[in-house]
């Protein structure tokens, strides 16, 4: 990459909002609409970031130079490629952390490690990448929960079929065992069986998998999902009457839900807990009359969300965003 290009031209005065993730992806094609609908008072611009092509320049003793591209766009006629624009995250009065490609173990550090040199030169990177590094993990999310006073499930984190066979019977036999890094739902399982728990934990060692346990907790039907936007808060209930696991994109639906005065603040506690600022918080209130923190999600979707409230989240999200610039 060469070095550094304007962007933007001195006559642009627009709010210029970057995206890292997928530049044909629902949700930026969300935020790209709400930025056509603005008022002219608080023009925005939305823009398609690379994160395959994120990179820091770092020379003499100057600040580090972050770097990405606005992936170009293909003529669908021709099939031809317009070249990748290079720019500098430094431009953009926010950058929007949506999702982040597969990579090898040095790519998801670097990337990582970039956004921080962004954030600590001053770029507003949403969610902070301390943040993304606790949230995308599960069991840090719920250490650094309980530390801040939090009520969230028994929950033993190990390596080895040995200890993990002994957190299932310390749990009551009947756990939910789910990776600590994923999400929507997916490769969760709940066990009730020795046998099987002998089978799961054996093949987990075996793939070097750090083995994540749960206890089940009774719910009430439903959990809830409470989407945090800096100060603002949006509540759904999710139900799944044909699955134990309620999430939409398992088959479950999302409904208006009131949230009561306590998991209001839960959601609240939980966002400065991972330092968040858009965040997805996931409570489970239980039969015995408990609110439970599950997760909390720091690249949270706001599609149900919106659609149950009849909300539009892309404009309230700019909008917050605006807010923030003029704190």
């Amino acid at each position: 990459m060469s070095e550094p290009r304007a962007r933007r031209p001195e006559s642009d005065a627009s709010f210029q909002v970057g995206v890292l993730g997928s530049p044909t992806g629902w949700y930026m094609r969300d935020l790209v609409r709400a930025a056509h609908h603005m008022p002219p008072s608080l023009a925005t611009t939305v823009q398609p970031l690379s994160f395959a092509k994120l990179s820091v320049w770092s020379q003499s003793k100057n600040p580090a130079t972050v770097q990405s591209v606005i992936p170009g766009q293909v003529d669908v006629e021709t099939s031809s490629s317009a070249p990748d624009i290079p720019v500098d995250l430094t431009d953009y009065d926010a950058v929007l952390v949506r999702t982040m490609p597969l990579g090898s173990l040095e790519q998801i550090v670097f990337r990582m490690n970039a956004l921080h040199s962004a954030h600590q030169s001053g770029v507003s990177v949403l969610n902070p990448p301390r943040c993304l590094e606790i949230a995308i993990d599960k069991w840090l999310t719920l250490d650094v929960a309980r530390r801040a006073g939090l009520l969230t499930p028994r929950t033993i984190c190990c390596q080895t079929r040995t200890e993990a066979l002994q957190a299932f019977e310390a749990l009551g036999r009947d756990v939910i065992v789910k990776p600590i890094f994923g999400g929507e739902g997916r490769g969760i399982v709940r066990i009730t069986d020795v046998d099987i728990a002998w089978r799961v934990f054996s093949t987990l060692e075996q793939l070097h998998s750090v083995i994540y346990i749960q206890e089940f907790l009774e719910s009430t039907g439903y959990d809830l999902r409470l989407l945090v936007v800096g100060d603002e808060l949006f509540c759904v209930r999710r139900e799944n009457h044909g699955d134990w696991r309620s999430n939409v994109s398992r088959g479950g639906n999302a409904i208006p839900h009131e949230p009561s005065f306590e998991q209001i603040d839960i959601a609240f506690r939980a966002s400065r807990a991972v330092q968040g600022w858009m965040v997805g918080v996931d409570i489970l209130p239980t039969r015995d009359g408990r609110d439970v923190l599950l997760e909390v999600n720091a690249v949270p979707g706001w599609r149900a969300t919106a659609a149950a409230l009849q909300v539009d989240m892309a404009s309230v999200i700019l909008h917050r965003l605006h807010a923030m610039k003029d704190n």
